[in-house]
């Protein structure tokens, strides 16, 4: 190795102090003659083109190859994280087990790779900075000048160095603790021991190629392909084709990639997206243009009935060969017996995966089904073909569900892209079109009637949709506006047997709701809106910075324990037989405030039932009225939609939609 080149035997994840699942875990070492591979995904022309899910759909494709992949995020803003971003400025904050605030395409990547990231897999420019400045401000650097270049870029080579080591597998990402034998529960480092360190490490550079602010880490990467070996170093470029009359125009992507030459990176793959299929012609000017080998380098990632056609898009245009020659993962001895690039016969099959003509419609009637028996299929992929058939089933559904969503931030759904992905993920295990409703909260509010506010039609109208829908989400947010509106949506849900769902706030507003009209606390609150109220029934937890925004809340995967499993009516805690009866379970938050300690058995015995509280039993999480009063009106002070997954709905949304669709009976029954 190099003279100055960090090694890592092993990594050190530090959860935060006060989380009881927080256990240091030793990571196990990479087998020492198996190099860790690279690939790197770079965007050109404008943002918002589809790079998160291209390259969770190359992981996914890889993964059916029997490799393990592990994935990380460069934005190259300031901030340090995204935890003090407005959702209408980047979208929602995706919050990682481990407490960090990131940047939503981690929650792409956890979703479509099934894995659990660190906040270090997301890098930013203020991290960056903000360590190499604390190295200089200890003396580190032994007096010599700090410069971008090469303190800055290789502080950046390092980071994603250690970070590719850490093991991503998803064992601590299940909804529900493992129980042993005896009874006891598995810890944190029980489900990593066995963890496996990635074999591909996938690299998202956000931003657009040419941006100032990304400059710094394209020259890390251009130095960090020699660092690493070329032939462990995979570049890879998503441009934009635009239609403009009947032609499809090539010249935004030579001028990308042009960019990205002038600083010393040139992509081994190109990726188009497109309205339509990317016609031969143009692909072949961009390969000669572009300097990329042949046309099949040129790959076309054109618009799809759903995102999870993408793995099967990119498995037809053969990307899995291109990237196992460039990356020479055939000499791996490690590999050998797990890597299989026709992925157990799934490969034969990519005719009846066109996107575009439908080139065997028994065979794509036979995925959707499920009818036929897996042999039959020449034995393919186990995962691949779960995942096909998710994606055609999707296609083929007839029902569909109305499920509203009342938000302060609809006027950009990116604000809630992972309550979306839950709802789908829960539409697709009940098998229906999910038909998705958007209110703006303070539309529902009375106030809003008059002129001032905006009119009486947006009032009339958000109404006519909440009684429309066939169930309601009601998601986090902070700040008072909107809130009353929150209120009104719960109450209405619980008065006219709606199912519904509220998370974070939503639960908060449940809470106050319920004071407000069923103990009569007639200025009940939450002191985030009104400190003076005489009846605080949700308090800024005591715990928690005033001060400083940024990481200061109650943050990362905690344990749930449902501490009342059975209503006085006898039936069972319809929550905790979303979670298959499990006593403990471990989900994601992000909050400040919290019910108020001292109003809760009065809550309690009123009816609302605090059915899932922290291990002291003093935080509730999880609100509920018996089946015998309502449906399915839920509440939990997490945020589910963090660990929902594609082929493993969040239990949460899935019970939403069983009692929107008239399923939950039934699915209780079978439980039983």
């Amino acid at each position: 190795p190099r003279q100055g080149r960090h090694h890592h035997s092993h990594c050190v994840i530090n959860f935060p102090a006060k989380n009881k699942l927080a256990t240091a875990i030793h990571h196990p070492t990479r087998h020492r003659n198996q190099q860790m591979k690279y690939i790197v995904v770079t965007g050109g022309v404008v943002s918002g083109l589809g790079k998160g899910v291209t390259i969770s759909s190359m992981g996914r494709m890889l993964q059916g190859c029997g490799l393990r992949v592990t994935s990380i995020k460069i934005d190259p803003y300031l901030n340090v994280d995204a935890g003090t971003m407005s959702p209408f400025e980047h979208g929602e904050t995706y919050v990682l087990n481990d407490g960090g605030e990131t940047d939503l395409d981690l929650g792409n990547y956890e979703r479509f790779l099934s894995i659990s990231l660190t906040s270090d897999h997301n890098i930013t420019t203020g991290k960056v900075y903000r360590k190499v400045i604390g190295k200089e401000r200890r003396g580190d650097y032994l007096g010599k000048t700090v410069q971008v270049v090469p303190h800055i870029t290789n502080e950046i080579q390092e980071w994603i160095e250690k970070v590719a080591q850490v093991p991503v597998d998803d064992h601590g990402n299940r909804h529900w603790e493992a129980e042993a034998v005896d009874g006891t529960t598995a810890t944190v480092a029980d489900k990593n021991k066995d963890a496996k360190i990635a074999d591909i490490c996938l690299i998202e550079v956000g931003g657009t190629v040419g941006d100032i602010e990304s400059s710094v880490f394209l020259e890390a990467l251009r130095q960090f392909q020699f660092r690493v070996g070329v032939s462990n170093f995979c570049l890879t470029f998503v441009s934009l084709v635009p239609i403009m009359g009947e032609e499809q125009k090539t010249k935004p992507t030579q001028h990308g990639v042009r960019d990205l030459r002038s600083v010393g990176l040139s992509p081994t793959v190109i990726f188009c997206r497109c309205r339509e299929v990317l016609e031969e012609k143009p692909k072949s000017k961009i390969a000669s243009f572009c300097h990329v080998d042949g046309p099949d380098h040129v790959l076309s990632v054109h618009d799809v009935s759903n995102v999870y056609h993408v793995p099967l898009l990119l498995i037809k245009q053969n990307l899995h060969r291109i990237l196992a020659e460039k990356l020479q993962l055939g000499s791996i001895d490690e590999l050998k017996g797990r890597l299989d690039l026709t992925m157990n016969g799934l490969e034969e099959k990519a005719t009846m995966w066109n996107l575009c003509e439908v080139a065997n419609d028994q065979d794509m009637e036979m995925l959707a089904s499920g009818e036929r028996e897996l042999d039959a299929l020449s034995g393919m992929s186990r995962s691949m073909i779960d995942w096909a058939r998710m994606a055609f089933k999707l296609d083929r559904f007839e029902e569909s569900v109305k499920i509203l969503i009342v938000g302060k931030y609809t006027g950009l759904q990116d604000s809630y892209l992972s309550v979306i992905k839950s709802l789908k993920h829960a539409s697709m295990a009940v098998e229906r079109k999910l038909d998705l409703i958007w209110v703006e909260a303070a539309h529902l509010e009375n106030d809003f009637e008059n002129e001032e506010m905006g009119g009486e039609k947006e009032y009339k109208e958000a109404w006519e949709k909440m009684k429309s829908a066939d169930g309601v989400v009601v998601p986090g947010g902070f700040g008072t506006r909107g809130f009353l509106g929150k209120v009104l949506a719960a109450q209405f849900c619980r008065e006219n047997s709606v199912p519904y769902l509220g998370i974070c706030l939503g639960f908060q507003a449940m809470v106050v709701e319920y004071s407000r009209n069923i103990l009569k606390w007639e200025d009940a609150n939450s002191t985030e809106f009104d400190e003076q109220t005489k009846n605080p029934v949700v308090i800024f937890m005591p715990e928690i910075d005033k001060e400083n925004m940024g990481g200061t809340m109650r943050l990362g995967s905690r344990n749930t324990a449902f501490t009342h499993p059975k209503h006085e009516d006898g039936s069972s805690s319809i929550s905790q037989i979303m979670y298959k009866n499990a006593t403990v379970v471990s989900e994601r938050h992000r909050h400040r405030y919290e019910v108020n300690p001292e109003r809760v058995d009065v809550i309690h015995d009123a009816g609302l039932k605090f059915v899932g509280r922290d291990e002291t039993g003093t935080r509730m999480e999880v609100a509920e009225l018996p089946r015998s009063k309502h449906p399915y009106y839920v509440g939990c002070q997490y945020h589910p939609e963090f660990k929902s997954r594609p082929l493993n709905p969040s239990p949460p949304f899935y019970g939403l939609l069983l009692a929107a669709c008239g399923m939950l009976d039934d699915f209780v029954d079978s439980e039983k």
